[in-house]
């Protein structure tokens, strides 16, 4: 018989405080503590969701144990058991642990190749351990669904969420349309924790910039990332009265938003108009986010923050979930969203600012407006949660 739980998988940790605020609003929206698997269960209890999930295991690697690795690949080659990998990274909730409801944690994850196929097994094997799946606020790259073996993995989720309307008419429009819904994603109702601000903050002239490795390899034209954020930086200390925070939002050492930030501040640190922020839990950061007066920033998850805290904003962006949010609030993603593809000129991030600055009113006065019901919008997945759940438990 299968366990009476909710499980959340596909989680990478805390120190992404993108994944930090989707899984923190999410076990919000339920009425019963969630199960985590984690591939960074220290940082989730480092941050803010220790006391939020009714349990935190461990995601197994197969890879780092040696034995085990070969064990498997053994296994898999003879018995063409693919998903046994899946059954020993999710132990702890197969077998006769196995739940009710799987979620898989969508954000981007379907954008990444060398993830694809784990997603995919996992999906099976949790629908062979006799459980229902949800793929939950995900962005996908129209491009990708036209592949059969994606197409064919949407069709086996008992439920898909987008959290954008690109990502939802792709689906649709890739045949992919039965129990698929469109909500915002649930960062859009993270709570907001304020801490004190840092020395030198002066309230109603900060101008909030994040920036990540993420874009850096997603640019075009070598170089051309740091060489438009440093001219934004020149440009805004030279024409305005604003200070500038420089705000990370992930903090892994293989993708280190503090990085790139720290290049930044030590090419400004003595204007004595420029902040360098530290770590600190996804609330926290949307609560220092929330006091700027404007926000550039390449996270999506830092631009939710900024967008839901009614900042207006601007996203130096690489992939459809930027379009997609943005749109969806605005009507368009045109001005709104600056792809990193498109950086040709140093310039380029100094028109888009200025652009920014311009909308400034106009935008604060849309988000307003628009806000409130986007986030009963957003909140609304957590009923659609409980109906999946509460089907299967009366199964």
């Amino acid at each position: 018989m299968k366990k009476d739980k909710i499980v959340l998988y596909m989680h990478a940790g805390s120190g992404n405080h993108g994944c930090e605020a989707i899984v923190n609003s999410l076990c919000k929206m339920l009425k019963k503590p969630a199960v985590l698997i984690s591939n960074r269960p220290e940082e989730d209890r480092k941050y803010s969701l220790g006391t939020l999930c009714g349990e935190i295991f461990q995601e197994r690697s197969i890879e780092k144990n040696l034995l085990v690795h070969i064990w498997y690949y053994a296994w898999r080659k003879i018995f063409q058991d693919p998903e046994s990998f899946m059954r020993y990274r999710y132990k702890d909730v197969c077998g006769k642990n196995a739940a009710m409801l799987n979620i898989s944690i969508g954000g981007d994850n379907y954008c990444y190749d060398n993830m694809l196929d784990r997603l995919i097994l996992a999906n099976r094997m949790f629908h062979h351990q006799g459980s229902k799946t949800m793929l939950y606020g995900c962005s996908i790259e129209p491009e990708l669904l036209k592949r059969p073996d994606i197409a064919a993995d949407m069709k086996l989720y008992d439920a898909i969420v987008a959290r954008e309307s690109l990502t939802y008419e792709a689906l649709c429009s890739a045949g992919i349309s039965k129990n698929v819904y469109l909500y915002p994603d649930p960062a859009f109702l993270l709570e907001t924790e304020k801490l004190p601000l840092p020395k030198g903050w002066q309230e109603g002239r900060v101008l909030g910039l994040n920036i990540s490795p993420m874009i850096v390899d997603n640019e075009k034209k070598p170089g051309i990332t740091m060489e438009n954020y440093k001219a934004l930086i020149s440009h805004v200390l030279a024409t305005t009265d604003l200070q500038i925070a420089l705000i990370p939002h992930v903090v892994w050492e293989s993708n280190d938003d503090r990085k790139p930030i720290a290049e930044l501040y030590e090419a400004f640190r003595d204007t004595g108009r420029v902040l360098q922020l530290e770590d600190a839990s996804a609330p926290q950061l949307k609560g220092f986010i929330s006091r700027c007066r404007m926000f550039i920033g390449a996270r999506t998850h830092a631009t939710i923050a900024s967008y839901s805290s009614c900042v207006p904003t601007l996203v130096v962006g690489y992939s459809v979930k930027a379009r997609g949010i943005a749109k969806d609030l605005f009507g368009t993603d045109e001005n709104y969203v600056l792809p990193v593809q498109t950086l040709e000129e140093k310039q380029d991030l100094i028109n888009a600012f200025e652009w920014l600055k311009g909308q400034e009113e106009k935008m604060r006065a849309h988000l307003r407006a628009v806000m409130p019901e986007y986030q009963k919008k957003a909140a609304l997945a957590g009923e659609l949660i409980e109906k999946l759940y509460g089907d299967e438990s009366k199964g």
